[in-house]
């Protein structure tokens, strides 16, 4: 080998990749074609997927596709669990395989191994992206009519609110994920019960009366299936049984206030403009 030869070498980024793409949330439909294009080019496949429906359906696109599940265990913190799975799937990067990671909805929407993943591998010098998909966010503006540019929309992981000192803007629509573990700091449960439930609603009700609608939303999954909305009241929350794919969205409580100050120095701003010609 020549010098130059060497040089172009030594230079060169490695010949693994990954990228990280997302099914949608019903099956079959919302599979975007360059996603698609991804899964039946890497060499190999790794499967986030809770559903042994859905991966059968990922097996018939790619003859190699590897489970992320059975990383899962009882009493397992889901850091460790996602820690491992950057670890198989770098392992395999490092071999110089093209991999694609594939993942419900979009893969970097409450998902923190993709993000992780890619950053890692772009530290290393190997080609790392991500392809957006179909969120359960998307699919809820739908589903309930909801336009986020109307009032403003705030979405937060429940136990934020719980953890941290947040700021609620009761004006706006506020979309809280992953409810069913409220409170978990572990992150080793599946579910936690009305008294964490309780304590979400106690800081709730610091904003919204307790008779306040409360929206408990799951996206539909497969084709001939609906979404599920129910209705309840604030005041009901804790008593009800929310699963961990479900969502919570409460409507605006008020409409927003106007700003007469900053709208005066609009009306005098749009005065000053003197018109062309």
């Amino acid at each position: 080998m020549t010098s130059s030869a060497r040089d172009k070498s030594s230079t060169s980024e490695p010949s693994g990749s990954i990228v990280c793409v997302g099914l949608g949330m019903t099956l079959g439909a919302h599979l975007t074609p360059l996603a698609r294009s991804h899964i039946g080019q890497a060499e190999v496949v790794f499967a986030a997927l809770s559903d042994a429906i859905v991966e059968r359906w990922l097996e018939q696109m790619h003859p190699d596709v590897r489970s992320l599940q059975p990383y899962y265990a009882e009493g397992k913190s889901r850091v460790e669990t996602y820690r491992e799975w950057i670890e198989v799937m770098m392992a395999e990067v490092h071999a110089g395989k093209a991999v694609c990671a594939v993942f419900y909805g979009h893969p970097g929407i409450f998902a923190w191994s993709p993000h992780e993943l890619i950053r890692l591998a772009r530290d290393e010098g190997y080609r790392a992206h991500m392809e957006p998909g179909i969120s359960a966010e998307d699919c809820l503006y739908a589903d309930l009519g909801i336009d986020p540019g109307r009032s403003g929309c705030q979405h937060y992981e429940a136990s934020q609110l719980l953890v941290y000192e947040m700021r609620i803007n009761p004006q706006a629509c506020l979309v809280l994920w992953q409810v069913g573990v409220v409170g978990d700091r572990s992150m080793a449960r599946s579910a936690t019960g009305p008294e964490y439930r309780q304590v979400l609603l106690d800081v709730l009700s610091r904003d919204y009366p307790l008779e306040h609608e409360v929206i408990i939303y799951r996206a539909a999954t497969i084709p001939v299936e609906l979404p599920r909305i129910r209705r309840i009241t604030l005041a009901d929350l804790a008593g009800t049984e929310i699963e961990s794919d479900e969502t919570l969205v409460l409507q605006p409580a008020s409409p927003p206030r106007p700003n007469h100050a900053l709208r005066e120095r609009l009306r005098a701003l749009d005065l000053s403009i003197v018109p062309p010609g």
